[in-house]
């Protein structure tokens, strides 16, 4: 089942909550903080990380196909990110043993009856905080009050209508100046409180992102004059600010320079100090990262949005855990890496994918990647477990460069997973595992081209293995009797014999350097075909 969030709300302690439900509908197993605050509910799916926010009741829509001990480790991982407590269904004979892991752990079970659907008790729930969630929206608009005000103080020195607009192209914040200068665009943006789709729009998001300082856009069709400056705090992108030009100046004054500056600083200030504002900026942060390995519908402003200059480039990690890691592994690693990635570089933002996790973050030439991730393995190992590998395929100076690097990555963890012991560093890369892509290419040419394999190899394979290893040891150290004696483990006399009776019987020519390298590289990509551990 899809993870879905059930509002979220200014708080309602837990007993209060299960008191408005009906009898028998949920029970709790294990002791709880009555007075403690339930501010949302949402859905646990093992392929996405547990949510950051606090107060939460996770929903587990299966647990009886999980055993004990996953579930012990899901109340871990649960306790850690102060949720309130885990919704499940579960047998009477259950009830002992997740009552012994509430009490050991300090969080909550409920249990849902059998009769109730969980769409149901979605429901329920979503009724339950629903008077809270409208207390919240109007927290939410009262918080943001003084960015409506800030928009109409601008307005007011550029004469046009201020728009204040979240990571999203949300409409957050926006004049309301008598006479102000009103376009189409920036009606219909009011109206719908998001930014109307425009052919222009990507290019001046990315544009504006990127820029240190306000830009000014000239009249385009029948999009008035706008001056557009990013919110930030720090290197990190919050929004935009967008002020229509009623001066009827074609460059950008001095005045306007401070005001707008001053303005993305207040803004910045408001933003963060808004838990809503907060969420807003997290969320489209991990999408466009999704949006970004994907490869699809990427419009090329999403490194900017992401505060990554393109000129810089940005850096992909991507971490795989052992592949019979428990299901909750892949949410605590995510965290984990966030976590301490976040410390160093803010801009990072970390998503799971499929069964991996994967980081972007900024390339800083003077601050290697390696300082990061040396200190970052041992805590891994220590909070995770041992086992995780990583991988860096490199670095992409624009958006869409972003899912080669994925496919990459994969490739190379695939690799280092297929032929375990082959690549002895954690930390996988192209130069690390260049000799065995090459070799796996070459397989693959031979699987796809069968007519490419010389007759006489096949039948050597196939018939005679040590005649065979011989061939491939006496190939690889070009000749040397001496060294392909030691190789394969027998005299060289032995050697000489072998090699005589694969020329005699099998026919096989090593007369030139060409003719060695491909009996050489149709022995060895075959053998290592036969040497892959399946993940």
């Amino acid at each position: 089942m899809p993870s879905s969030p059930i509002g979220f709300s200014d708080g309602i302690p837990i007993d209060e909550l299960l008191d408005l439900l009906e009898p028998g509908i949920a029970t709790p197993i294990g002791s709880s903080r009555p007075s403690r605050l339930v501010r949302g509910a949402e859905f646990y799916d093992a392929r996405d990380a547990i949510p950051d926010e606090a107060d939460l009741l996770l929903l587990i829509p299966s647990p009886r196909v999980l055993p004990v001990e996953q579930i012990e480790e899901l109340a871990l991982l649960a306790a850690r990110h102060a949720a309130v407590g885990l919704v499940v269904k579960c047998g009477d004979n259950d009830v002992a043993s997740l009552e012994q892991i509430a009490e050991r752990i300090g969080i909550p079970f409920i249990r849902i009856a059998d009769h109730v659907s969980w769409r149901l008790f979605d429901s329920l729930l979503a009724q339950a905080l629903g008077e809270r969630r409208h207390r919240d929206d109007a927290h939410r608009d009262r918080g943001l009050e003084p960015l409506f005000a800030l928009a109409n103080e601008l307005a007011e020195h550029f004469g046009g209508s201020v728009a204040i607009e979240d990571l999203g192209r949300r409409v957050i914040a926006y004049s309301s100046v008598p006479g102000q200068l009103i376009d189409r665009l920036r009606t219909q943006g009011i109206l719908t409180r998001e930014v109307p789709d425009s052919p222009f729009n990507d290019d001046q998001y990315r544009t504006v992102l990127r820029s240190d300082a306000p830009i000014k856009y000239p009249r385009l069709g029948d999009e008035e004059p706008r001056v557009a400056f990013a919110v930030r705090a720090g290197a990190l992108p919050l929004g935009t600010i967008w002020a229509i030009d009623a001066s009827g100046e074609s460059e950008l004054t001095d005045e306007q320079d401070a005001r707008i500056r001053a303005a993305a600083s207040v803004a910045a200030a408001h933003l963060l100090g808004d838990i809503h504002a907060r969420r807003t900026t997290h969320i489209p942060r991990e999408a466009r990262l999704r949006t970004l390995l994907d490869g699809s519908e990427v419009t090329g402003s999403e490194l900017a949005e992401l505060g990554h200059r393109e000129e810089r480039g940005s850096e992909l990690l991507v971490f795989s855990p052992e592949p019979d890691a428990p299901n909750t592994t892949l949410a605590q690693l995510r965290s984990t890496v966030q976590r301490h990635l976040a410390l160093h570089r803010p801009e990072s933002v970390t998503v799971v994918r499929g069964d991996r996790v994967y980081a972007l973050v900024a390339h800083q030439p003077m601050l290697p990647i390696s300082g990061l991730i040396e200190p970052l393995l041992p805590v891994i190992d220590r909070l995770v477990g041992p086992g995780t590998l990583l991988a860096l395929p490199g670095t992409a100076h624009r958006s869409g460069e972003v899912s080669a690097l994925r496919q990459l990555g994969d490739r190379l963890l695939d690799t280092a997973e297929r032929h375990q012991g082959s690549i002895p560093e954690r930390v996988v890369t192209i130069d690390a595992a260049r000799t065995l892509l090459l070799l796996e290419r070459a397989e693959a040419m031979f699987t796809a081209e069968p007519e490419l394999l010389a007759p006489a190899l096949v039948a050597l394979e196939t018939h005679e293995g040590a005649l065979a290893e011989t061939l491939e040891a006496w190939c690889a150290n070009l000749g040397n009797v001496a060294r392909t004696a030691r190789a394969v483990a027998v005299h060289e006399n032995t050697v000489r014999y072998r090699m005589r009776h694969i020329e005699d019987k099998f026919g096989v020519d090593l007369s030139t350097p060409d003719l060695l390298l491909t009996t050489w590289l149709q022995l060895r990509a075959l053998r290592i075909a036969g040497k892959k551990n399946p993940r």
